[in-house]
């Protein structure tokens, strides 16, 4: 199994969520440091390997699968959650270099590595991918037009790959996720805050209110919902987009 995007958010969250249930790990990202530390949590130094590349490039990609096949043998599912998000400005006037930027890391990260490790599945006849979209799929943003390009990108990459590799008994999904919560939200809603004039417990409240659940789901709730769209458990299910917000709104 290998997961991108391995930081400190949602990423070491999907991580410690395949691992609890028994999946050999190999941890991508670009932060070798990073990934030291999430294995150390994950404490099981056999079934898990690091690898910092950027994935972005198309022979660091390779060199992920190179080192997967090696260390494990075969490559049964993948997870894609590598994501930045860009400077926020309208799309309309936005520098080339942000969508670029947007597209490099939203992107082709997630393109590049499924395409390494397509071959070694439909060898084997089967496996999951999934695709860590946002919730930008059904409700854009002012400002975040950059963003929402890219993840559009990962979208019909995804539907596209699920209609070609279903005969070879492959299965891609996207999880679109709502907000959060952590620190990269709880960084947002002082911004958000700050720009009011009024107190970040407020922002926070506000949120929450809009989801049926009156909370914001944590990373960890996320992961498990990977964690199915990885397992047999969804067997019968490819192409399609699982939304997880908190019930935020109704598809």
């Amino acid at each position: 199994m290998i997961v991108s995007g391995v930081g400190p958010g949602l990423g070491r969250d999907l991580a410690l969520a395949c691992a609890r249930e028994g999946a050999r790990l190999v941890l991508v990202a670009r932060d070798g440091e990073r990934l030291r530390t999430i294995e150390a949590e994950i404490g099981d130094a056999a079934s898990t390997h690091r690898v910092a590349a950027d994935a972005a490039d198309a022979d660091e990609a390779s060199r992920i699968v190179e080192e997967t096949l090696a260390r494990f043998g075969t490559i049964d599912g993948l997870v894609n959650n590598a994501a930045v998000v860009p400077p926020l400005t309208q799309i309309a006037a936005a520098p080339l270099s942000d969508v670029e930027q947007s597209l490099d890391a939203n992107f082709l990260t997630a393109f590049h590595l499924t395409r390494a490790v397509v071959p070694t599945m439909v060898a084997r006849q089967r496996g999951s991918v999934v695709m860590v979209n946002s919730a930008i799929l059904r409700h854009p943003k002012p400002d975040f037009g950059a963003y929402n390009i890219a993840k559009h990108a990962l979208l019909g990459f995804a539907r596209s790959l699920a209609l070609e590799l279903g005969p070879s008994g492959i299965r891609v999904n996207t999880l679109a996720p709502g907000k959060i919560d952590g620190e990269r939200l709880s960084a947002y809603f002082e911004v958000r805050a700050q720009a009011r004039g009024v107190p970040v417990e407020a922002v926070r409240a506000e949120y929450a209110s809009n989801l049926s659940l009156r909370r914001l789901p944590s990373g960890a709730e996320y992961a498990d919902v990977a964690v199915f769209l990885l397992s047999d458990l969804s067997r019968a299910i490819t192409g399609h987009v699982l939304d997880a917000n908190g019930g935020e709104y109704f598809d």
